[in-house]
This record gives C-alpha cells, structure tokens and sequence, in this order.
C-alpha cells in the first residue's frame, strides 16, 4: 500500500474507547469482498496521485448493503434535520448494543480528493457514513456538501473553524456552531443531522446548551477513537478500530488522512466478515 504525507490540519485532542458478531449473508459479503479488492487498487492510485475522482451520485431505496442503482442525472438528496430522540442523552456515545450496525463518523476537512475516495470507496462496498464538516471547509469546498448527500450520507456541523470549542467564551462557542450551521443550510437547506464539538470528544454543559439553542438537540460523541489523526499506519488504524467496535459503535475518523483513506477497504471488509453494517448515524439511532 503507497503511503503519502501530506499537510495536515492539527490533530484533534481527547479519545474515549468502547463484540457482537453475526454472520453475514454470503450475498452481501461477495459483495462487498469484490468492493474491497477493487477499491484497495484504487486507493493505491488516488493517494500516490492525489488526483480527483469520479462522483458517484445517490443510490436508490433498499437494503443499505444490496444499494447499487444511480439516481438520474440532477438528482438531489435534501438534507436531513435534526430531531429529538426521546430515549437518548443529550450528548450521544453509541448507538444500540443489541443490532449488528455500526456508524463510521468522518471530521470534515482536508484533501477533498481523500475524501471523494473515502466516499467512493464506502459506495462500492455498500456502506454508509456520517461526515462532520467544518464551515470553513465547506467554504473552500461547497461542492463537497451536496456530494456527501446525494452518496446517501449523513452531514453534520463540526464547528466553523475547528478551534477548541470547550475552551471559548459562550458569545465565541456559539458563533462557532452558527456559523457552519449557517453554511450547512446555505448548501443543503438543513443545518445538518448532528453536532460535535472540535478538538474534543464531548461538549461542556455550556456547548452542549449552546448546540441545543442553534438547533441541535443532541450532540453526537464517539465510543471508538482511530486515532486516524496521528498518521499510525494503515494496520494500526485498522487494529484499534477492529479491536474496540462492537453493535452500535460511533467511530471517529477523518478526511485528509492518507492512512485513513488506505485502510477503510479493510475496516469495511472486516466488518462484513463480523457481520456489522456500516450505517448512518440516523439509521443507527432510528
């Protein structure tokens, strides 16, 4: 597997750590073992090259892991909202222990080539994932907003500027969450699905009011950290994510990481062989 070093944003701070298994049904692990070989010589291409990448438009309704259908040309997917889940805290670790479904959750920003291949990558093999993007990000990038949607995506706020959203003064935390909520609806006509704070896994009670008041009511945390950030290693990522992930996981990844971009054939393929579906964090907590 090539290996690329590319500039990269600081990394984010904190980490919290979370095995049911199933077996899968053969059709969807061909399936998605044929994903996997073909998008693992893929990838080798994209992160030597950094080149873009052909955007697959949305796939039509149906079992997540069996969706391979195109919407027509023009197609557009809207923007989910979000909504209260009356059986879930205020700030959201994981989803529930007793189905085999797990949600990949992405930080938004870097590369957007990584990221169009981390997208196609999760398309070829019948996955889905959440992205939470930074304003300034989406900014540099609008087009980026409308193809995480139109893949079956979920799209999230990540903060405006990705600063240590903890450390601020309430007038300062909340111009941070406005300020991508309003770029997220700006692009999409939603404030996105879900909230997590920048450079932490979990808000303070004032973040956590803040978000509710922008509109949000629930932040969403993480039981599994990659620590993708760090540059470990594709085996590495691919052990601590392996190693910690049972029913219901939310996982934090990143874009912009040529590590991370290289071991998601493999995360994806091991989770098939657990019997774990990678699903949006709105289908995890539905």
């Amino acid at each position: 597997m090539v290996r690329v070093t590319t500039p990269v944003p600081p990394p984010e701070q904190g980490r919290e750590t979370g095995p049911g298994a199933h077996a899968a049904p053969d059709r969807r692990s061909a399936l998605r073992a044929g994903a996997w070989l073909a998008a693992t010589g893929a990838l080798a291409t994209a992160c030597s090259s950094g080149g873009s990448h052909a955007q697959p438009a949305s796939r039509t309704s149906g079992p997540p892991h069996l969706s391979t259908a195109s919407p027509a040309p023009g197609t557009q997917t809207a923007a989910p909202a979000p909504r209260t889940l009356p059986r879930q805290p205020a700030q959201i670790a994981h989803g529930p222990r007793n189905h085999p479904r797990v949600a990949l959750t992405f930080h938004g920003q870097g590369d957007p080539s990584f990221a169009r291949s981390i997208l196609d990558t999760a398309e070829k093999a019948g996955a889905k994932i959440t992205v939470l993007a930074v304003g300034t990000w989406l900014d540099e990038h609008p087009d980026i907003a409308r193809r995480i949607l139109d893949g079956g995506h979920d799209l999230g706020n990540h903060t405006l500027h990705h600063i240590g959203i903890n450390t601020l003064s309430e007038k300062d935390a909340f111009a941070e969450i406005q300020g991508c909520a309003d770029r997220l609806r700006r692009l999409t006509g939603s404030i996105g699905a879900w909230f997590r704070p920048s450079r932490a896994p979990r808000a303070t009670p004032l973040v956590e009011r803040l978000a509710r008041r922008a509109g949000y009511p629930h932040v969403l945390s993480y039981d599994v950290d990659s620590l993708d950030y760090t540059s470990p290693g594709v085996p590495a990522i691919t052990r601590k994510v392996i190693g910690e992930i049972h029913n219901g996981s939310v996982v934090s990844l990143h874009f912009g990481y040529a590590d991370t971009v290289a071991a998601l054939p493999a995360l994806l393929h091991e989770l098939d062989r657990r019997g774990l579906t990678a699903v949006t964090t709105t289908e995890l907590l539905s």
